[in-house]
Order: C-alpha cells, then structure tokens, then sequence
C-alpha cells in the first residue's frame, strides 16, 4: 500500500533556520518539495566531487590487499587528488609498456646493435640496408659474393644486412626493412624501469584501498550531507525581506507525530495539509512481510502514481508462481530452499530479504515441479519408482500444463480489471470505472454460462449468454468516457471494443510463454541425465566418476540458464500484460526525506 502523505508548511525566522535545518536533518522525516530552481554552481561543483569519490571507491574497492603497506597521506582530498593523478600516471604507463613490448618483439630478432656504429659507418659513406628473404634466395646472394651478413634466422626466412659503401648499389629484388630505433637490450631496460614504476604505484594503491576507504567515505557522506542542505536552501522561499524562510516539504501520515512533537519545541509556525490531485506528491511503500520482498522488483520498472493503488501485493503471488512454472523441478526448488536458508546462517542482515525471496520462488518450484512430476531432470510420470505409483496419476503431463498455463493467465488478467476498476473507482470516481465493469461483467458472465451450463447447473439457453454480454456491453460503450456526450462515448467504446478483444487474446497468449519455459527446463534436465547414463555406462572404472562431474556440471549451467529465463519472462508478464490490464500509469517519485541516507 501507499502511505498517505501531509504537505508541512514551515515558517522560520533567519536567525533560527540553521538551527532549524540542522534539527530537521536529524529527524530524517521531511520529503523537500521542490521548487524546480536550477542548481548553483557550487553545486554543481560539489555533485562532480561527489562522483570523484565515488569513482574512487569503486576502485579501491576492488583493490584490497592484506600485505599493503599503510598510506602516507591521511587526508581525503590529498589522497584523492594523489590517487586521480596515479591512475592517469598509471594508464600512461601501462599503455607504453603495452608498446615497448611490441617494440621488443619487433627488436628481438635484430640482436643488440649500436644505432651510433650506424650512424657514424653511414657519416663515412657506408650505408646499412636491412632485408628479409627466403632461405634460398639468400643463399644465392651469398654465393654471388655479395656484402650481404646475416643477423638471425627465424622460420625459414633470413634477417640480413647488406653493406652499400661508395654509391655501389645492387637489386637484391628483396624485402626491405626498417631498423627498430633501438636495440633489443635498450628496450628490456625501458620495460623494467617501467615496469618498477608501475610496481610502486600499484603498491601505493593498494596501500589506500586497505587503509583509506573509510576516509573516502567519510568525506563522500559530508558531500552528501552538503548537497542535501543546498537543496533545502534553494527549495527556500525568502519572505518580508529576507527575514522570514518559508520551507515545504512531505512528511508520511505514520510520522507526523515525532514531527509535530519537534516543532512544537521550536519556534517554527507550521501548518500541514492533506495532498491534493495536483501535487507531486512523494511514494513511500508499506506491505506485508511476504510483499514487501517483491518490491525490488517492482521498482525496476517504476513506483506507482500516488493516486493510484500499489500493485506490489497483487502482483507478488503470480510473479512467485510464475517462476516456478517457468523452472518447473523440484530438485532445483529444493536446491534453492535449502542453499538460501544456509546462507542466510552467514549473511550480513540487509542481504535476508533477498535470500527469503529465493526461498519462495524455490517453494513455487517446488510446487510446480511436483505437478509435472519433474525432479532434477527425472520424468516421474514415465519412470516406475514405487514411491510414486499412488500418486502418478496427480501429475499433469504436457497438454494439461498448457491448459494451466492459459487459465493462470487469464485468472491474472481478469484479476488486473478487477485492480483497475479499482484504482478508476479511487481516481475518478464509479462512472469512470463502469466500462471496466462491462469487461469484467462480459468476462465472468460468459465463464461462468460455459462452466455452469456444461455441469447441467443452468439450461444451455444462448439467450441467458447474449444477455449477460448485452449488459456488460451497455457499460462498456456508454461509459468508455462519462466526461463526453453520447456520440462520443458511443465512438470510444466502439473502439475500446476492438482494442480490448484483440488485446486480451494477444496477452492470453503471452502466457504460454510459462509452459513453453517450464518444458525446455525439463527437456534439458532429461537429456542431461540421459547422457550421464550413456557416461555411466561407457566404463566401470571412470564411467561413474565422469557420470557425476557430468551430471554436477550439466544441471548447474540448466539451474543458471533456466533461472534468468523463469525470472525475466514472469517479469514480462508483470510488467507488460499485468499492469496493461490493471491501469498502471506509475512514475511515482521516491520517498527521500532530508537527512536520511539511503542505505539507512
């Protein structure tokens, strides 16, 4: 659900409003309504500062090392300065080590020569040209006495200098190279003198990510804690003069009383108010414990309108029994229960949500494999174990999951009109929620004819049906939009009409997406263990041991593909079909109040 919000009006004199801030920040209750202003520069400057040492952190975060030597330098901003101006030094470095060792390899067959002999045998008018030739066509100059002396041999090919002294040149018709501009010998000096200076920056890194973060941090929180005091300044209004600081902000229904307790110790006047249609108005969630785990879901896609109803209670039990159609085994159900209840034994505290969230969606598994009769790749309908014989004819083999798989969707898409009646009913009022009524009238009414009328309860008269649909379509084309005349809202239903019916069929048929999912699981875990058998029996001696590392391996890629697909797919369906038909409009903004950090 949404927590109701109340608009706070607060009127401080200026001598008392740091004061005042600096309570406020303390209570850690008040949502700042903004002004829209745009920020000044020095916050600007402070923002870039910020992801300065954001950046910073994440860095050294992935640095620890135990035998780093404690830093020299303990202040945060020196050390993010000397830590900026090492990481520029150390791309530089790396990079040109990256090319000496390029040079090195190019350098490496020419051997340790004197680029100085060079210069001074070509000041005396003998000139160095330098070949590559074939073996063979090397041999021929040689043997045709030329001054031509070979410096290496490398795969067949020869690396030769040929020596042109007073002007006398020849056609050697071969391929000519150029000198690496140093030798060999000189470029390992430059790569190990590099390579120290690497070494020592590397060091001095490593010695801040032990020992500086938390002075990072430290400083990284004052940013925070100053940019959120710049907020509530330019979020200011300045009345009679500069002399009397006029604040509003949003505070959630639950928390006004520690609020109102506060203020009247001050010597601030205050007046609250209930949120109005127009105001932009702050979401701050509050369900259950078994809903409350599913909200990390829902905020990938966006909180909801204030005005509109929370969808995370309603979505929650589908999303969770989606996932275990779309997984479909009970071995991995199990597997995921009883990992996530062991790792919660060693968890830090804030990661147990998490953790009871993979145990639920290893219970759906569970569920979901146990009707398939599917457990680690085990067909159980087809495979004779005693232990199952009283119970194989329970199982539902693929026809019957198919079915399952479309009834649950349309029990989730009638249940999403059902929601958006609702929230039409909540925004707009009861004739805005009729045509929605129609649907659901025109929906439950024709189900119910065919289920009733099929077990012998009611006559199978079509005209009981044509006047269930008749009523439901009254609603749906006089009441599409109540704030238009007749012609109009006989037009739009019209239309709604067309839309609706294509738009339920397509979302109905989304859902076979859940057995289509649950099937490859299962026919993945069947050729896994099928192919572990053959292992199994390729050799007495190593056929089991391979058979095991198989089977350990071969389910362990299926748990990890078939996990991504059961928690994107159902989170498709959610978000696409699901709030389609619930009227989701969402693009709430989150509840922040001024002085509460976020991991707090």
């Amino acid at each position: 659900m949404i927590v109701p919000m109340l608009k706070y009006t607060f009127l401080v004199f200026h001598r008392e409003y740091e004061d005042f801030l600096i309570e406020l920040n303390r209570l850690g209750l008040v949502h700042i309504a903004e002004r829209g202003l745009e920020p000044s520069e020095t916050t600007t400057k402070k923002v870039a500062e910020l992801n300065r040492y954001e950046r910073a952190i994440g860095f050294l975060q992935k640095r620890e090392n135990e035998t780093a030597v404690k830093p020299t330098l303990y202040s945060a901003p020196e050390i993010l300065d000397d830590l900026t101006e090492k990481q520029t030094k150390l791309e530089e470095l790396e990079a040109r080590l990256e090319s000496l060792l390029k040079a090195a390899q190019m350098a490496l067959p020419w051997g340790n020569f004197s680029p100085e002999l060079i210069g001074q045998l070509k000041s005396e008018g003998i000139q160095l040209q330098f070949f590559q030739s074939p073996k063979n066509k090397y041999q021929d100059l040689v043997l045709k006495n030329l001054p031509v002396v070979t410096i290496s041999e490398t795969g067949g090919q020869v690396l030769y200098v040929y020596i042109k002294q007073n002007k006398v040149d020849f056609d050697l018709d071969a391929e000519e190279l150029q000198l690496p501009p140093l030798p060999y010998a000189a470029i390992q000096i430059q790569i190990s003198e590099t390579a120290e200076q690497i070494k020592a920056i590397n060091e001095t890194l490593d010695s801040y990510a032990n020992n500086s973060v938390y002075l990072l941090e430290e400083e990284k929180t004052t940013l925070i804690r100053s940019l959120e005091f710049d907020k509530v300044i330019r979020n200011t209004n300045k009345e009679a003069e500069d002399k009397l600081m006029v604040l509003e902000g949003w505070v959630p229904h639950t928390k006004t009383p520690a609020l109102n307790q506060f203020l009247k110790e001050s010597d601030a006047v205050y007046y609250s108010r209930k949120a109005k249609p127009d105001d932009k108005i702050p979401v701050l969630l509050k369900n259950n414990r078994f809903s409350k785990l599913f909200e990390p879901i829902g905020s990938m896609f966006s909180l909801p309108d204030y005005a509109e109803l929370d969808l995370t209670v309603f979505f929650a039990p589908f999303f969770m029994l989606f996932f275990g159609f779309c997984l479909g085994d009970a071995g991995y159900g199990l597997l995921f229960v009883i990992g996530a209840g062991s790792y919660k034994l060693k968890a830090k505290p804030e990661f147990n949500p998490y953790l009871s969230l993979i145990q639920l969606l290893g219970g759906a598994t569970i569920l979901f494999g146990a009707i398939s009769g599917t457990f680690f790749g085990i067909n159980l309908i087809e495979t004779n174990f005693a232990l199952t014989d009283q119970v194989r004819h329970l199982f539902l083999d693929p026809n019957k999951m198919f079915n399952l798989s479309l009834i649950l969707g349309g029990i989730q898409i009638i249940f999403g009109l059902f929601i958006k009646a609702a929230n039409q009913t909540k925004q707009f009022g009861l004739s805005y929620a009729l045509s929605t009524y129609g649907w659901l009238i025109i929906l439950i009414g024709s189900i119910a004819y065919e289920l009733l009328s099929g077990a012998g309860i009611i006559p199978k008269n079509k005209s009981i049906l044509y006047g269930v649909i008749a009523l439901g379509g009254f609603f749906v084309l006089f009441f599409s939009d109540p704030g238009v005349n007749v012609f109009a809202r006989i037009g739009k239903g019209v239309w709604d009409v067309y839309s609706t019916v294509t738009g339920i069929f397509g979302d109905l048929l989304s859902y076979i997406r859940l057995f289509a999912l649950g099937l490859s699981s299962a026919i993945l875990g069947f050729v896994i263990n099928d192919i572990g058998l053959q292992i199994l029996g390729s050799s007495k001696l190593l056929g089991p041991v391979f058979f095991v590392v198989f089977l350990l391996l071969g389910h362990t890629l299926n748990i990890l593909i078939s996990s991504l697909g059961s928690f994107v797919h159902p989170m498709r369906l959610t978000f696409v079909e699901f709030y389609k038909n619930a009227g989701f409009k969402g693009g709430g903004e989150e509840y922040k109040p001024f002085g509460r950090m976020k991991d707090e």
